[in-house]
């Protein structure tokens, strides 16, 4: 027998925000329902409503026809309702087994709890999709990757007949995301109703049948996801497409003086890179991955130590001994990976921006200034327009775009002359990319040196004034603005770095 689940006239508000309104659509058994929007569309939030996380200011759900109603996820997974989120809900002191069954562990006809039938239990369902897991270890010991597919054992023992994944694959390599693909399309075919959250268009081609825009709380239209074009998607989210958003681009032309001059870098990771950076371009960084980009501008930050080679700013021979020494002469770098290397997770959009600048904030007995403070955290928020509701925010509750640009107005307010953004838009949503555009080539025309490094090839070649290409530690190539294209780019990424002239 099929499944179904319907949403009708769901709405659901928070102070000064419309997270839900007039959500209205039905998803049957059978397929794969991918959920497309920017972040704070909306998507999320409907999955809380389902697993009785949130309840609705107005509308009701209804499963298999019949209006239901979830005051907790406890009572949500009790009627077979299982949303796996990106952020883990695992014990890490406890067991593979008594994760998978938790809330529910068997007991023996003595009334002791039943380890051996857990662990085999546990055993066969790892075994059914061909996970390398055993039900004994502890959760804690195991990679990201295996700790999400415990997640996903949880909901497959549970024998959930709807079941949500939140961002699967944040944390999952290519071959990880493969396994996870495979237990979805299993699931699938054995009639569970799935909802998708992802931004990742390849994956929503791979999996999904059907595709559910969601655009500032509404849902903007159901498609088929087999008739429908990625450019057609990303005009439904953001009401056009990136082409015309690198289109509205400007850029320079005529660049300024050389801010950054780099001659025969090596480093434990890179060997004679030479290149400069002018006041006024974007100058991008493109290459495979482990091409040695990011190992470039930690060298010039101060995190890796140089082995030969000089470095000039503005003409003045310096030699960056830590990142905060790299800031003093003028370098300033948002990190790939903001979670680990840039936010503060547990303080405040007003402390996030202004961390790096404390110093310069105490007056003469040594106290924070905090008039000064909230006028620097208010300015940076209007000025990249950051999503909070007020500078007291905690920055781990706002979105993964909303995240990056407090990290950049972090080190906009130091007034670098050479602005280093690694993967800027990585993990973040297509409508958050397109103002992240804006924002650096309003950084540029601003007279700064922007080095930007990104592993999208139409992202380095829509925000560039000039490229340079990596390969294995090299620089293989250099491209104008005329000659831009993927092919290009792709040939000196790939070319034999051994016959590069030095």
């Amino acid at each position: 027998m099929g499944v179904s689940v319907e949403f009708k006239h769901i709405s659901k508000y928070f102070p000064g925000v419309r997270a839900l309104d007039d959500i209205n659509f039905k998803a049957q058994s059978g397929e794969v329902y991918a959920f497309l929007g920017e972040n704070g569309a909306g998507k999320s939030t409907l999955l809380k409503i389902l697993n009785g996380d949130y309840q609705p200011d107005f509308g009701e759900y209804l499963i298999n026809d019949a209006p239901i109603h979830f005051a907790s996820p406890k009572e949500a997974i009790a009627h077979g309702v299982s949303v796996i989120y990106q952020e883990r809900q695992i014990l890490l002191d406890m067991t593979v087994a008594e994760n998978v069954f938790l809330g529910d562990w068997p007991k023996t006809k003595q009334g002791f709890v039943d380890f051996a039938l857990m662990n085999r239990r546990a055993k066969e369902i790892a075994g059914r999709f061909g996970l390398d897991i055993a039900p004994d270890s502890k959760v804690g010991t195991l990679s990201i990757a295996h700790q999400q597919m415990v997640e996903i054992m949880k909901a497959v023992n549970r024998d959930s007949a709807i079941i949500a994944f939140d961002e699967p694959t944040a944390s999952l390599s290519e071959n990880e995301i493969e396994i996870l693909f495979r237990i979805i399309r299993e699931l699938k075919e054995e009639g569970k109703v799935i909802f998708y959250v992802s931004h990742r268009m390849n994956e929503i081609a791979q999996l999904a049948q059907k595709v559910i825009v969601f655009k500032d709380g509404r849902l903007v239209k159901m498609v088929e996801q087999a008739s429908t074009s990625e450019d057609e998607l990303i005009r439904l989210m953001v009401g056009r497409s990136l082409g015309d958003v690198f289109d509205q681009l400007k850029h320079n032309e005529t660049p300024g003086e050389v801010v950054l001059k780099v001659e025969g870098l090596s480093t434990p990771y890179v060997s004679d890179v030479s290149f400069e950076a002018h006041a006024g371009e974007v100058l991008g960084f493109s290459g495979l991955v482990g091409a040695g980009r990011t190992e470039v501008m930690r060298a010039l930050f101060g995190l890796d130590p140089i082995y030969s080679g000089n470095i000039f700013m503005e003409g003045k021979k310096i030699q960056p001994r830590s990142p905060a020494h790299a800031l003093s002469l003028g370098f300033a770098m948002v990190p790939e990976d903001r979670k680990m290397q840039g936010i503060l997770p547990n303080i405040s959009v007003r402390g996030n921006v202004t961390i790096a600048m404390l110093k310069s904030l105490r007056n003469q007995v040594g106290f924070i200034q905090q008039d000064k403070e909230d006028e620097i955290a208010q300015r940076e928020i209007k000025k990249l327009s950051i999503k909070t509701p007020d500078a007291d925010k905690l920055i781990s509750q706002l979105s993964g775009g909303n995240q990056q640009k407090v990290i950049l107005a972090r080190w906009l307010e130091t007034n670098p002359k050479v602005l280093i953004l690694d993967e800027p838009t990585k993990g973040i949503d297509v409508g958050a990319k397109a103002e992240f555009y804006h924002i650096i080539t309003e950084c540029a025309a601003q007279g700064m040196a922007v080095i930007v490094i990104s592993s999208e090839l139409p992202e380095i070649i829509g925000v560039s004034d000039r490229i340079l290409v990596m390969k294995e530690g090299r620089l293989t190539g250099e491209l104008k603005r005329a000659e831009f294209s993927e092919e290009r780019i792709l040939k000196y990424a790939m070319l034999q770095t051994d016959s590069v002239a030095g």
